[in-house]
């Protein structure tokens, strides 16, 4: 499609034998962002690797703005911000070295490098800091200067490992608003992550990966309609009484996960009345979402 900004056609990638990504197929368009989904060795940041041409493809076709992946990675990568797992700022230069600094590796004029290192600043909300050594500031700001550092050369899309990984609250919910305004002003995104209320925040169509294969695709909303009754009660410490009671009311589908249980319905009236003749039953009732869709296609086996 003329829209696509990547796409892909039985993508394979091995390694000695073993298949990381075994054949998959899927085009994201342009201006939206885009997820990967997946426990870990599901093979996405080899697939992402793939699209910044840092990792050749196997078998099958990939072409990035177009072209062709095999033939043009270096003008792909010139044309794409990456946001990697980890920080990997240089802590001998200040912030504002670190930005304008990374302009003159992408061979931007340097009359114009002053200028954008200003705009990236106010974009990160660090321009009262500007002066200050990486290492002085707190792990909100390195992030925020690590994404603002991606977009030093004004790119058409940008690639985020996990970008919120090891953040607290208020530090994410700023990163998800700087993240909601670069898909505003039309920049492509690609999502890696592994807090399914991120991808639903910020995604408008993913991908959830398991051992290579893509198990399904589509919106937030339209995965968790497909694969999940809208509701869930969660249960805590539920013996085989509470469960046994809850089945025969056929009301709702029970999976167990640890110590806990999850109520899958689509009315949880009935059920809620029968938990609540338990009195010392902890539960929590919630709409269900991602994680709960991630779990049931991947299963619930611990991944290293």
């Amino acid at each position: 499609m003329s829209d696509s900004i990547i796409s892909a056609h039985n993508l394979v990638k091995q390694f000695d034998g073993y298949c990381a990504v075994d054949g998959i197929d899927f085009s994201v368009q342009r201006g939206m962002c885009f997820g990967f989904l997946g426990p870990n060795g599901a093979g996405k940041t080899t697939t992402l690797r793939m699209i910044l041409g840092l990792t050749p493809v196997t078998q099958g076709t990939l072409s990035v703005f177009g072209l062709s992946i095999n033939d043009h990675a270096c003008e792909v990568r010139a044309r794409t911000g990456v946001v990697p797992q980890a920080d990997n700022l240089d802590p001998d230069f200040s912030i504002e070295e670190n930005l304008a600094m990374y302009a003159r590796y992408y061979g931007i004029n340097s009359a114009d490098i002053p200028g954008r290192v200003d705009r990236l600043l106010d974009f990160a909300s660090l321009r009262d800091r500007r002066k200050a050594k990486t290492e002085t500031l707190s792990g909100g700001m390195q992030r925020r200067l690590t994404i603002a550092r991606a977009l030093v050369n004004d790119p058409e899309m940008v690639v985020l490992d996990e970008p919120t990984t090891g953040l607290d609250p208020q530090a994410r919910h700023v990163i998800w608003a700087r993240l909601a305004e670069l898909k505003e002003r039309g920049t492509t995104l690609l999502l890696t992550t592994h807090y399914m209320e991120e991808a639903e925040r910020l995604c408008d169509e993913l991908v959830i990966m398991d051992k290579g294969k893509i198990l399904d695709r589509g919106s937030p909303e339209e995965l968790i309609k497909r694969h999940v009754e809208p509701e869930v009660i969660e249960l805590r410490g539920a013996d085989s009484e509470v469960v046994s009671t809850l089945e025969a009311t056929r009301q709702c589908r029970i999976e167990p996960m640890g110590t806990s249980h999850y109520c899958y319905t689509h009315d949880a009236t009935k059920t809620l009345a029968c938990i609540q003749t338990f009195h010392q039953l902890r539960y929590m009732h919630r709409p269900s979402g991602l994680e709960d869709v991630f779990l049931r296609l991947t299963g619930k086996e611990l991944r290293d």
